[in-house]
């Protein structure tokens, strides 16, 4: 009867790391392959979150297949997002120990979730080189991924450059990212800037509407608070947006 009783416990603990649900003001997240709670942080209740390594392990020897993967706090109730505004303030800390000499702070934002977590785009932060005195670091501070066929490791080979962009961030610091999603189009601001300090001219996802979450990787502490979503219709591009197809 002891050993059952110990058995039932695990299984109940197994269901909660899996599916468990944390409420912040009015909104609830379920927990995908990361762990978390709410706490008080800096005077005010936040989200934190960390990637559980044991329910979605890293290898250090095949980080482009253990990396950008579904490790996210998906928001409750918003399954149908296409187009429209995501905006969220982030911070991020480096765990210590590191799990990974690599780590530089990792943390974002997926979109257009798949139910089944098999599809989605993400814009995500490494602030740890966003203000560091090498430019070719710098340049890695921003990231766009599609998954599953489109990771970091990917598209910074077949694309150098186009992916990834810098972005006057650093760790421990509240940074607000937004993102406007309008068709097969997205770009990124930092925190109050006029204009975007990214944009993604050609979204690679196969998942055209789904849900929204908020991604940590390997080596981060992260904690999240304010996030705002609005839905909005497609919106056609007008002659005021140039194009320009040679530089």
């Amino acid at each position: 009867m002891k050993n059952y009783c110990i058995f039932c416990l695990a299984c109940l603990w197994t269901l909660g790391a899996l599916g468990q649900h944390l409420k912040l003001k009015k909104q609830e997240f379920e927990l995908h392959n990361v762990t978390g709670s709410i706490i008080k942080f800096q005077g005010k209740k936040v989200l934190k979150i960390e990637r559980d390594l044991e329910a979605l392990p890293f290898d250090v020897n095949n980080i482009e297949a253990t990396v950008d993967e579904p490790h996210y706090a998906r928001l409750v109730g918003l399954e149908d997002f296409e187009n429209g505004t995501i905006e969220v303030k982030m911070y991020s800390q480096l765990q210590d120990p590191a799990p990974y000499p690599g780590i530089a702070g990792f943390i974002g934002v997926y979109f257009r979730i798949k139910d089944d977590d098999s599809a989605f785009d993400g814009i995500y932060l490494r602030p740890k080189v966003g203000r560091v005195n090498n430019q070719q670091y710098r340049n890695h501070t921003v990231q766009y991924i599609a998954y599953p066929h489109a990771k970091f490791d990917t598209l910074r080979k077949s694309d150098p450059g186009k992916y990834e962009t810098s972005a006057p961030v650093a760790l421990k610091e509240w940074i607000k990212m937004r993102i406007e999603v309008n068709d097969d189009f997205a770009e990124m601001y930092i925190n109050n800037m006029k204009y975007s300090s990214f944009v993604v001219d050609k979204l690679l996802g196969t998942n055209k509407i789904g849900g929204v979450g908020l991604y940590v990787d390997i080596g981060t502490i992260g904690y999240f608070k304010d996030l705002k979503v609005i839905k909005r219709a497609y919106k056609k591009p007008t002659d005021k947006d140039v194009k320009i197809d040679d530089i």
